[in-house]
Order: structure tokens, then C-alpha cells, then sequence
């Protein structure tokens, strides 16, 4: 179970560049501050992943969300609000490229995350720092339900590990909804955690 020390250690670890492992409601992740190019870079080194790869950025509240996407459309910002916290990654128009390095190749998109925590890590709520997240494996390895299968490697380079027991160890859906301000389309690029039938529940009507 964490804590609210390890919630305060966490955003300290963001704060002075650290990576940290933790868990998210899918599968543990590797996270950093996004916009310390230098901890961008070493997370993606331990991942093996090219930088042209995107990666989400992940609030722990809805709030500080919206507080850092002001322009966000009211279409778009009503299906964040239907669909987070949850085990979603939402594909967001990007215009003020905001959160660049976290982009890619791609700065016109934005991969939004806003966990909806289990008990045993509902203290990291509490934490008021944007991170750039990506999934605590190599690139191609099998995601980490529990922090025993994270590579020896990964777990010995972070600078912080936080154990919340067993997660769900089914990644995130991806949902792409960079036209749902424009026409109200959006799509499912990746299946996972949160199925098509509930997405389209939460969507329609907006």
C-alpha cells in the first residue's frame, strides 16, 4: 500500500530529473519529467525505444489535466470527462504542441493518460506533476503486472521504485480522438484494458 511519503518521494524524484518505476491501473510504467530533455532521452535509452516513438504524458487528476490543456475543444474536453480516470489513452489534437518531447515525430498529437488507481496506489492522486509515461519493459518485451517481472536492469537503473502489489497487467486502450471536436469520429487503435462497447457507451451522445 502506498503512502503519502511515497507520493511526496515520487514527485521529487520528477522534480530533480529522476526515472521512476510505479504502478499505474494496467501495468507498471517508467516515468519522468516531460519536459527534462535529459530524462526524456535516459528513459528512452533503458526502454531501447527511438526517440521518434511517442509516449503518453500522464496526470494523476483530471483537474491538473485540464489546468495544462486549456485549448483543449469543449467536444473533446466532454470525453475526457466521460472517459478518465480510467484505463484509456486518449490521442488529443496537439496545436500548441505542448508537452513536445513526449510527441515524437508527431507534435501534432498528444497521448493523454489519467489512471484510475487501485487501492494499494490510490496515494499517488495526490501527486501534482505531469509525467511522461511509457510501460516499464524493452520495447516489445511483455508489459510488468507486478515488479518482480520487471527487467532486473530497468529496476536497478530507476532512481525510485514503487510496489503496489499485483496490477491488472492489461495495457491501456487507445482511443484516438483528434477529430471528436471536429465531427464527433474516433477510433480504437489499440485494444486493451477498457473494451470498444464501454468507449462507445461514454462517447455517444457528446
Amino acid at each position: 500500500m502506498l503512502t503519502a511519503d511515497d507520493a511526496a518521494t515520487f514527485e521529487r524524484c520528477m522534480a530533480v530529473g529522476g526515472i521512476a518505476i510505479f504502478p499505474a491501473d494496467t501495468v507498471y510504467g517508467l516515468a519522468c519529467d516531460p519536459a527534462t530533455s535529459d530524462s526524456v532521452e535516459a528513459l528512452y535509452r533503458l526502454k531501447q525505444r527511438p526517440l521518434v516513438k511517442s509516449s503518453a504524458v500522464l496526470f494523476f487528476s483530471l483537474e491538473l489535466a485540464f489546468a495544462s490543456l486549456p485549448d483543449l475543444p469543449s467536444r473533446t474536453a466532454s470525453a475526457l470527462e466521460a472517459l478518465l480516470p480510467g484505463g484509456v489513452t486518449l490521442l488529443l489534437p496537439n496545436p500548441e504542441h505542448r508537452f513536445r518531447l513526449a510527441c515524437g515525430d508527431d507534435p501534432e498529437t498528444l497521448g493523454l493518460r489519467v489512471p484510475a488507481l487501485p487501492p494499494a496506489a490510490s496515494a499517488l492522486h495526490a501527486v501534482n506533476w505531469p509525467v511522461l509515461q511509457s510501460s516499464a519493459n524493452r520495447s516489445g518485451e511483455s508489459d510488468a503486472r507486478r515488479v518482480c517481472e520487471i527487467a532486473p536492469e530497468l529496476r536497478d537503473a530507476a532512481d525510485l521504485v514503487l510496489d503496489a502489489g499485483q496490477l491488472a497487467g492489461t495495457p491501456s486502450t487507445i482511443v484516438d480522438l483528434r477529430s471528436f471536436g471536429i465531427d464527433g469520429s474516433w477510433s480504437i487503435v489499440r485494444h486493451g484494458l477498457v473494451d470498444e462497447d464501454r468507449v462507445a457507451a461514454a462517447l455517444t451522445g457528446l
